[in-house]
């Protein structure tokens, strides 16, 4: 059983708030705590960062939609809690929220969304699933404890991620979810309509064309009719009708129209997806004829994919003469400043590289990409002295990136410190979740006779606390298992 197949079922209540539903400091809050919502929705996204083939890991893709997110998360007056937003490639058109406020998106969405605010709109209405805690007010309706249906859940989307583990992940889902899908489905429309009506208000506020939302939801439902048997899973986790888009209309009627260009972040975003899609060649040919036919929205966008898809087919004469295209339109994109540095890398060119990345890093400082970028080519480059300062210096503004101790911890090894490399690499695993991987590195820096004995006394106290941690989760997960 696939991922997406999984979260239906985790978003099976495409999760609303509900008129004459109770407040949220009645039953369904008690049970489920937005600490135990947060709690088994990382548990959930460790494992899908670790071993979900399909998750994207993209600096620039993933910068891009939570700085999105972040802009509809602070309309909201009601956001309490962190959010998350990532990628799965998948060519469906879908999106999901779980416990935890972490929103999936999947590359088709994406892809399918014909401007900014339409894929605005649909962030906006998983924004409003969360916000207002729908998954645990559905599981509050129910006679059963909130977080042992949740920890099934969770265990089902683990087991899911190998061949073997489908049976017993529907299995476990089933279980844990038998009881109250009648429950979750009563309420689903009623749940639908309320994040639509929250999602218009996020878009408002945040600058948006609302018309985006039912202009997109239309679309879906004209595809979902076409294709019946191959409906959009959006349209499966989210059902739609015609009195919710027609209820979308009304409400977006009363308010001014606003029309919103899309940025060049977006259409940048669009094109490194579609560049990165199929064979090198195809999309070669896609872009060039883009070009020769000026059939496109943006020429800048439309040459950075072409500069990629080049790039990918080891041509990277061709990509550089549509990087100096790209100069003389002014475009002005950190993603373009690290598309430089790659073809300048590609071709072994590595002082040419480490100049654009300095200079483009003075430009776009907080860019996670160029930052993690500088770091591998001052490696590449035998610069491994500049590459632990690189390191070090970026770790005091983002001490919580655990990529970027990683990339510390290796800049440790070429220089020889294993001491250090544990340590760095213990707090990675940390970060990550893995406290027993991170217990084994504090252990082998323990055995190793570098580092003094103040360093030393500081790996032995950060161990306890490792421990003494991994102690009362076992404990925790042992008084869950006795729940269930």
């Amino acid at each position: 059983m696939r991922l997406r197949t999984l979260f239906f079922f985790l978003c099976l209540a495409p999760l609303a708030l509900a008129e004459g539903l109770p407040d949220l400091g009645e039953v369904a809050q008690a049970d489920f705590s937005p600490a135990m919502e947060k709690h088994v929705g990382a548990t959930i996204m460790r494992d899908i960062r670790l071993h979900e083939p399909s998750y994207v890991f993209d600096p620039e893709i993933s910068a891009y939609l939570n700085q999105l997110g972040s802009r509809l998360v602070a309309q909201s007056t009601e956001a309490r809690q962190d959010f998350e937003f990532f990628v799965l490639r998948d060519a469906t058109l879908n999106a999901f929220a779980m416990p935890g406020g972490f929103i999936g998106v999947h590359t088709g969405l994406i892809m399918a969304a014909q401007s900014e605010s339409e894929l605005a709109s649909v962030l906006a209405h998983e924004i409003s699933h969360v916000t207002q805690h729908h998954l645990a007010r559905q599981l509050g309706v129910q006679s059963q404890a909130s977080l042992p249906m949740l920890l099934s859940l969770a265990v089902a989307i683990l087991a899911s991620r190998s061949h073997s583990g489908g049976d017993v992940a529907q299995g476990a889902l089933m279980a844990g979810q038998a009881a109250g899908i009648q429950n979750q489905l009563n309420y689903s429309r009623d749940f639908e309509r309320e994040a639509d009506r929250l999602g218009i208000q996020l878009l408002e506020r945040a600058g948006f064309d609302i018309s985006a939302m039912a202009a997109f939801f239309e679309r879906l439902q004209k595809f979902g009719r076409l294709y019946e048997n191959n409906a959009p899973g959006y349209l499966r986790t989210h059902p739609l009708t015609s009195e919710r888009i027609a209820d979308m209309e009304n409400r977006i009627h009363e308010l001014p129209y606003r029309q919103v260009p899309d940025t060049l972040e977006f259409l940048l975003v669009r094109a490194k997806l579609k560049a990165s899609d199929g064979t090198p060649q195809d999309a070669v040919k896609e872009f060039g004829a883009q070009l020769r036919e000026r059939k496109f929205t943006s020429e800048i966008a439309t040459r950075y994919g072409l500069a990629l898809a080049q790039s990918r087919a080891g041509n990277f004469v061709a990509a550089e003469r549509e990087l100096v295209e790209l100069r003389r339109l002014k475009a002005n994109s950190a993603m373009i400043e690290s598309l430089a540095a790659d073809l300048r890398m590609n071709q072994k060119d590595l002082a040419g590289a480490l100049k654009i990345l300095r200079q483009a890093l003075a430009r776009y400082p907080h860019e996670r990409g160029l930052a993690y970028a500088l770091v591998d080519t001052l490696l590449a480059a035998g610069q491994p002295q500049e590459a632990l300062k690189a390191s070090a210096d970026d770790l005091l503004a983002y001490p919580s990136d655990d990529y970027m101790r990683g990339l510390q911890a290796k800049t440790y090894s070429a220089l020889g410190m294993r001491f250090q490399q544990h340590r760095a690499q213990a707090e990675a695993y940390v970060l990550q979740g893995l406290l027993l991987e991170a217990i084994n590195q504090l252990q082998f820096a323990q055995k190793d006779s570098d580092g003094d004995f103040y360093e030393h006394s500081q790996v032995d106290a950060r161990l306890r606390e490792l421990k003494l941690r991994q102690a009362t989760e076992a404990q925790q997960r042992k008084q869950e298992k006795q729940e269930r």
